[in-house]
């Protein structure tokens, strides 16, 4: 081989070389922010459920965001959280139960005196509006002609943890259990019974209310499950803290609060 042949494959494998470092780096990193980062822009997770509101209330001509450039994330408040602990660029999150929330603050990872309860919801059995199964209560999910009953995933979705909190506090968890399709977020839930691939469902009152396709079965009683509440906070490792803490006096405002209380949200006391 020629001095230019060898020269050329010695520089080849060096760019070989450094492509697979920088890959197992990034594999191996947390994810960096943009090197030319913009502090009007906000990176926001929230519970899925929240995603048809929260699209409605970025478009309300409020002078106090009019700058900020605003992106969502929307996927289960478990799922949410696991990006979070791996290093995600977010500056807001807005789970739907305490428990994730409760796990970031005792790993200190949030802004002090930024977490609030921000909303409250409702616990609803949905069937297709469609249907011709005669459904007005959760006992009769046990009846033989339901076979498919879509929740959330327990482990990740709270929607799915208080559904199942409901029926073992009913006392049908073992008769119903079998008939369970798991979804990874209650949007997906929603989206089961309205094709009819579900029987019935358990979803947020805020989910079932904006949905044509799906008819409200029966209202879980709150007694029967863990408090539904949505707490949000900031996080650390946010760039830009002064902008996130605008974004959240914005969604207290009454234009704001009136959107969440259209979508069938409650408005949490703090």
């Amino acid at each position: 081989m020629s001095l230019v042949g060898k020269k050329f494959v010695r520089a080849a494998m060096l760019g070989c070389l450094v492509a697979l470092i920088l890959a197992i780096y990034s594999c191996h990193t947390r994810s960096p922010l943009p090197a030319t980062f913009d502090s009007s822009a906000l990176l926001i997770a929230a519970a899925a459920s929240l995603q048809p509101a929260l699209q409605e209330i970025t478009m309300l001509p409020d002078r106090s965001i009019a700058n900020i450039q605003i992106n969502y994330n929307f996927g289960s408040s478990g799922a949410l959280h696991q990006q979070i602990d791996r290093g995600a660029p977010i500056d807001i999150f807005i789970s739907a139960a305490n428990k994730q929330m409760q796990i970031l603050q005792q790993q200190n990872l949030l802004v002090p005196n930024t977490q609030k309860n921000l909303l409250t919801n409702q616990l609803v059995l949905i069937i297709p509006q469609t249907s011709i199964q005669k459904i007005a209560d959760f006992r009769q999910l046990v009846q033989p002609q339901i076979h498919r009953i879509a929740i959330g995933e327990p482990r990740s979705v709270p929607a799915g943890e208080y559904a199942m909190e409901t029926f073992t506090s009913l006392g049908i968890i073992d008769r119903v259990k079998s008939k369970l399709v798991l979804t990874n977020n209650v949007r997906a839930v929603l989206a089961s019974v309205e094709t009819g691939d579900a029987d019935a469902g358990v979803v947020y009152i805020s989910d079932a209310r904006n949905s044509n396709k799906v008819t409200i079965a029966a209202i879980a009683d709150p007694k029967l499950h863990s408090p539904i509440i949505y707490p949000i906070a900031i996080l650390k490792s946010s760039k830009s803290i002064a902008t996130a803490k605008k974004y959240l006096e914005f969604l207290q405002t009454k234009s704001v609060q009136q959107v969440f209380k259209k979508y069938g949200f409650g408005i949490a006391k703090s």
